[in-house]
């Protein structure tokens, strides 16, 4: 399965205030592995930038008045998400930035049952424990050094990263040929499968390591 780590920026936290979409930042994932499609864009909102969304993205009016605008890029970017189900940390703030801009233009909205909230993820796995972003790149040891500020991709290669461990699956996709080797299935769901091949020990090397154990290890060696 394809599915796309999203992020936005925007000129401030409501849409009942106008607020409007400065940035888009999304990095495919097929079978949860990172491809090289990515999508980017900076976007003139058409408006001015609130003190507080400046704080944190950093991105002036005087450099967004020099990028397209929402309506010229969003064929590319709704062609770049279609059929690959969304995975948004905090869902509910980019979606409806999303649906806003695309409500503006007279655009179908995008649909909610298809998206993947990591919020809420983190939320049930890690109930009253902080959940935000850095927070889970911490708790899962994701380099964020380079977050000093919000901006869209950074944000999504960290997400991605995130993601998979809060999903347990750290693993790449193994695809064994040799139908003799045995396998155990660690992980699985309807479109991936992690496996790890079960080597086990010959006669002669049980007998080398009981040898090994009765004339190397003294008697109270785990005392």
């Amino acid at each position: 399965m394809k599915e796309v780590i999203l992020d936005t920026e925007t000129t401030g936290l409501s849409v009942r205030d106008g607020h409007r979409i400065v940035e888009i930042g999304c990095i495919e994932l097929e079978n949860l592995i990172p491809t090289k499609n990515k999508f980017h864009c900076y976007l003139n909102p058409e408006r001015k930038v609130s003190k507080k969304a400046l704080e944190v993205h950093g991105y002036t009016d005087e450099f967004l008045s020099t990028h397209k605008k929402f309506i010229e890029i969003v064929d590319e970017f709704l062609g770049f998400i279609e059929n690959k189900r969304l995975v948004i940390h905090n869902a509910e703030f980019d979606l409806s930035h999303l649906n806003n801009e695309l409500a503006l233009l007279g655009k179908k909205k995008l649909n909610s049952e298809n998206v993947v909230d990591t919020l809420a993820l983190a939320r049930d796995k890690f109930p009253g424990s902080p959940i935000s972003l850095d927070a889970l790149c911490k708790r899962y040891r994701v380099d964020n050094s380079k977050r000093t500020q919000h901006t869209a991709l950074i944000d999504c290669d960290l997400l991605a990263k995130v993601y998979i461990n809060l999903l347990d699956q750290k693993e790449p996709t193994l695809n064994f040929k040799n139908e003799d080797d045995k396998k155990i299935i660690i992980n699985s769901n309807d479109t991936n499968q992690y496996y790890k091949k079960v080597v086990k020990p010959s006669e002669v090397e049980l007998k080398f390591h009981k040898e090994y154990l009765k004339n190397n290890l003294k008697k109270n060696f785990f005392n």
